[in-house]
């Protein structure tokens, strides 16, 4: 199998995207934050003394997302024309759950993006809560679904 992301040399390189067609590049991920039923409820009847929980953790992940290939090595800068994060409220498994969707007209995906909007988000809420919780996990962090480009499709089977 050849890597895509090394030189000649067997060196990390950003893959030269310069021949690749644009198209409409979707992605949506996935991720849970499970709390105790304390924090949860805290969270959900907006008791935390910092503020609007899923408010700042929508915005911290909109900002993850643009923010992506600044954290992730290999990843190209991108004009990001679309970002949305909602939340999921999972009241008998005390489960924030979060999605997130990326759109972009580019040579190359935004799963990065998708997946980084979810983990920015999801590591905001702990921030929020942890002073409530220390034991806040984060955890099924995943693609969803991604479009565009040569690799066509993919959805995540369940």
């Amino acid at each position: 199998m050849d890597f895509t992301h090394f030189n000649e040399q067997k060196r990390a390189k950003m893959v030269d995207v310069s021949n690749k067609n644009v198209t409409v590049r979707v992605a949506r991920a996935y991720g849970e934050v499970a709390l105790s039923k304390e924090a949860y409820l805290a969270v959900k009847e907006g008791r935390v003394k910092k503020g609007d929980v899923l408010a700042v953790a929508q915005v911290g992940g909109i900002m993850g997302a643009k923010n992506t290939p600044y954290l992730i090595p290999m990843c190209h800068p991108l004009n990001l024309e679309g970002i949305d994060i909602n939340f999921e409220m999972d009241d008998e498994n005390h489960l924030i759950k979060i999605y997130s969707e990326v759109r972009v007209t580019h040579k190359t995906g935004v799963e990065m993006e998708a997946l980084t909007a979810v983990s920015i988000a999801a590591l905001t809420i702990y921030d929020m809560c942890k002073a409530i919780d220390r034991s806040i996990e984060i955890r099924n962090i995943y693609l969803l679904y991604k479009e565009g480009g040569k690799s066509g499709k993919f959805e995540r089977p369940f």
